[in-house]
């Protein structure tokens, strides 16, 4: 008896699973899958085996107009002649086959003329770039290009640089200038040169010490050949701030998904005698912006920050 019990459970059991592999069959035909029920298959590209179109990515490596602000350094200030603007090598928006700027990278040298802009001011601060943005994001470019910071530790003293807070503040209103207008457009910010470096470099010219006797940079470059305990603190001060401007300009970014700081690239950068200005000793020369350029191109094009 119970045998015979045994030879009908296995008997059932045996038809249960063929049940099962004919009723997997059936359905497979008639197209259920993952999307429910007996619901049919989807029909299309992708039932067919097309992957499903990527989402478009957040930071586009070929931006197609360019828009630079800043201060001396995006001018091109004693680039080409001493003590006056030379745009055309700007590393951000210059059309100097010299130099060949990002936005000759980006744009070939026939789109500069069409779609690049540079509003720039020599001399100008932090403070100043909330409002070279509103200048810049009525053109509507995909790229807007900064560099500033230098001024606001380049004063008569160390005690009238810029504060760090106010340095954050008017950082963080430029973004909200560019953002409330343009959402979509990229940032690349690039960091504040090291000055104590340009000074090091620099002080090995006479002409160039005389240059800077007339104004430039003077928390930094004052009483150039002192090396005393109050000179080296100064310099040591300026650098200080510098590197927290870059600390700043740093965490400002990373908070928005548009924007690409340079990783401290320019900071790091030692630009060697033949990278800066032969009338100054301390602004990037011709040969220094093509730095710039490369420096910033690199940051733009690559695949990942």
């Amino acid at each position: 008896m119970r045998r015979g019990m045994r030879r009908a459970t296995r008997r059932t059991r045996r038809s249960r699973a063929v049940l099962a592999v004919v009723t997997a069959a059936a359905l497979g035909v008639a197209g259920c899958d993952a999307v429910g029920g007996a619901s049919p298959a989807p029909s299309g590209t992708a039932a067919e085996g097309t992957p499903a179109p990527r989402p478009t990515p957040v930071w586009d490596t070929a931006p197609e107009s360019v828009a630079a602000v800043g201060d001396s350094i995006t001018r091109g200030f004693d680039a080409c002649a001493v003590l006056t603007d030379c745009p055309e090598v700007s590393w951000a928006t210059g059309d100097s086959e010299q130099v060949d700027s990002l936005a000759v990278r980006l744009l070939g040298r026939a789109g500069v003329a069409e779609r690049s802009w540079n509003y720039a001011v020599t001399g100008a601060r932090m403070a100043d770039l909330p409002g070279q943005m509103a200048r810049a994001v009525a053109r509507g470019p995909e790229l807007v290009a900064v560099m500033a910071g230098a001024n606001d530790a380049c004063r008569q003293t160390t005690a009238a640089m810029t504060p760090v807070a106010d340095f954050r503040a008017d950082f963080q209103e430029a973004m909200r200038t560019l953002r409330e207008a343009l959402p979509k457009a990229q940032v690349y910010v690039a960091s504040v040169p090291d000055l104590k470096r340009l000074w090091s470099q620099g002080r090995t010219s006479e002409l160039g010490k005389q240059v800077w006797k007339l104004g430039i940079c003077p928390s930094m470059l004052g009483d150039a050949d002192a090396l005393d305990a109050a000179a080296t603190l100064r310099r040591e001060t300026v650098r200080n701030r510098v590197e927290d401007y870059n600390a700043v300009l740093e965490e400002v970014c990373a908070e928005d998904r548009r924007c690409r700081f340079d990783g401290g690239a320019v900071y790091d950068y030692r630009f060697g005698t033949g990278e800066l200005s032969r009338w100054d000793w301390f602004h990037p020369s011709v040969d220094g912006q093509a730095e710039l350029a490369e420096i910033a191109y690199r940051t733009v094009t690559a695949k990942h920050p």
